[in-house]
């Protein structure tokens, strides 16, 4: 496996203080650390992607710490993660961030049990993809239930893959639908 080849990062940080409604005492904070990477295996099929996955670990070890960083690891209430695969490689190269990138989070976050959601595309470049995210404890919690626009401009090209995780100081401003309150979390599975 050649070493991981990155052209460029990225780290955004969109703030929100209302939706409409009134202003909240503490904006909303979402998160996006990408990276964009050359894809080793662009243009070809390789049948084992293992090394490949172990090969991007410390680079999601690496976003995730940014976003850490940046939010607070007390802070931290959602997460999701997504991947845009360039043209000429195909989406189980984006596939390998399940593991990278999930568990990275999960790892600096001093492993929350709910499941990172995910979402990954075979695309060109400028693509925007909207990230699915929920509370990082529960799955089930409603409030949490938001996503979040992540891009670059010239990102992928046709030999590359832009790998993201998204990270976020609470759920949607104005959460007013019920269902389950952060504050109620009582199963500890990751779910509820």
């Amino acid at each position: 496996m050649p070493p991981i080849d990155i052209r460029k990062r990225s780290l955004n940080i969109e703030m929100i203080f209302h939706e409409g409604g009134p202003r909240v005492s503490r904006p909303l904070l979402v998160a996006s650390a990408c990276a964009v990477i050359r894809n080793p295996y662009a243009g070809r099929y390789e049948s084992d992607l293992l090394a490949f996955m172990e090969a991007v670990k410390p680079l999601g070890a690496s976003l995730a710490e940014e976003l850490v960083r940046s939010l607070g690891r007390d802070q931290v209430e959602a997460y999701g993660k997504a991947a845009i695969v360039g043209v000429n490689g195909e989406m189980e190269h984006g596939a390998v961030w399940h593991e990278a990138g999930g568990w990275a989070m999960r790892e600096a976050l001093g492993e929350p049990k709910a499941i990172v959601p995910s979402v990954k595309a075979v695309a060109g470049a400028g693509y925007r993809l909207m990230v699915p995210l929920h509370h990082v404890h529960a799955a089930y919690v409603r409030s949490h239930f938001s996503s979040a626009e992540i891009g670059i401009q010239d990102a992928p090209r046709p030999d590359e893959i832009l790998f993201a995780l998204v990270m976020s100081n609470g759920g949607r401003v104005h959460s007013r639908v019920g269902g389950l309150a952060a504050e109620h979390i009582a199963g500890h599975d990751g779910q509820r």
